[in-house]
C-alpha cells in the first residue's frame, strides 16, 4: 500500500524559501489535490517527492524509501512540461517506456492513444502542444505504479479532453496507489479529488476531505480556495 510521509520539509533557492516546514502524511487509495495559485511551491514539493530535487532539510519518504532510485521504479511522473524527446512518434515513446518501466502497460496506453485520436506516425514536435499533453499523461497513466504525481496535467486542452484525462486517471488507478494531482484549475478537477490539500507561501493551510469541505463547510472547494488566496 502506498504511503507518503513528509517531515518538518524545507525547500530553498538562495535566500527564497519555496517550501517551509511542510508535514503531510497520504494514504494509498486516495486522489490528492495539491492546490495552489503558481509559485506556492507545488512544482517544487512534486520535484522533491520525484527525486529532482534535495530537500533543504526535512524528511520525505514513499514506502519508507527516500527518493532516489528505489522509488523511480514505483513512481509515475508528469512534470509541467514536454520532457520526451521531440523527434519521436508515439510507438516509439511506448517503446522507450516499455524498455525504462517494468510496470508500463502498453495495451493500456494504446487504447488511450486511440481514444484520443493521436496520430501515431507523427512525430513529437509536430504536435500541438494539448497533443503532446494528452500523449505524455497516456504514457503515464498506463504505468502499473504506487505513486503518480501529475503536475498540472490539463492545462492546456479543451474541455471535452479534460473531461477524458479525468475519466483516465480514475479509471487507470489502482486502490494501492495514491494520485497527486497539482492544479490551480479547481473546478475542474474537484469531481475527482477525495483529499484536498492547499498550499500558500510554500506552507500547507488546509489538508482535509474533499467531502468534508463541502458537508462541513457548505460549499464547493473551488469556492473555498477563491475564499482562501483570494487576492
Amino acid at each position: 500500500m502506498a504511503r507518503i510521509e513528509i517531515k518538518n520539509l524545507t525547500k530553498k533557492f538562495g535566500s527564497l524559501t519555496a517550501l517551509d516546514d511542510v508535514n503531510l502524511s497520504l494514504e494509498a487509495g486516495k486522489i490528492v489535490g495539491l492546490l495552489g495559485p503558481n509559485g506556492s511551491g507545488k512544482t517544487t514539493l512534486i520535484k522533491l517527492l520525484n527525486g529532482l530535487l534535495q530537500p533543504t532539510s526535512g524528511t520525505l519518504e514513499i514506502n519508507g524509501n527516500k527518493p532516489g532510485v528505489k522509488t523511480k521504479k514505483t513512481v509515475a511522473y508528469l512534470p509541467d512540461r514536454d520532457a520526451l524527446p521531440d523527434y519521436m512518434t508515439a510507438p516509439q515513446l511506448m517503446k522507450m517506456y516499455a524498455d525504462f518501466f517494468l510496470d508500463f502497460d502498453r495495451a493500456r496506453a494504446e487504447t488511450m492513444i486511440n481514444d484520443l485520436g493521436i496520430d501515431e506516425k507523427q512525430p513529437m514536435k509536430k504536435m500541438s502542444k494539448g497533443t503532446k499533453e494528452k500523449l505524455q499523461l497516456c504514457l503515464v497513466m498506463a504505468r502499473r505504479a504506487d505513486v503518480y504525481l501529475l503536475d498540472e496535467p490539463i492545462g492546456g486542452v479543451d474541455p471535452a479532453t479534460r473531461d477524458y484525462i479525468l475519466r483516465t486517471i480514475i479509471s487507470n488507478y489502482n486502490e494501492d496507489a495514491v494520485v497527486i494531482i497539482s492544479t490551480h484549475l479547481i473546478a475542474d478537477v474537484e469531481s475527482v479529488l477525495d483529499d484536498v490539500v492547499f498550499i500558500k507561501n510554500g506552507r500547507i493551510v488546509m489538508h482535509e476531505g474533499a467531502e468534508d469541505i463541502r458537508q462541513e463547510k457548505g460549499e464547493s472547494v473551488d469556492k473555498l480556495f477563491r475564499e482562501v488566496f483570494k487576492c
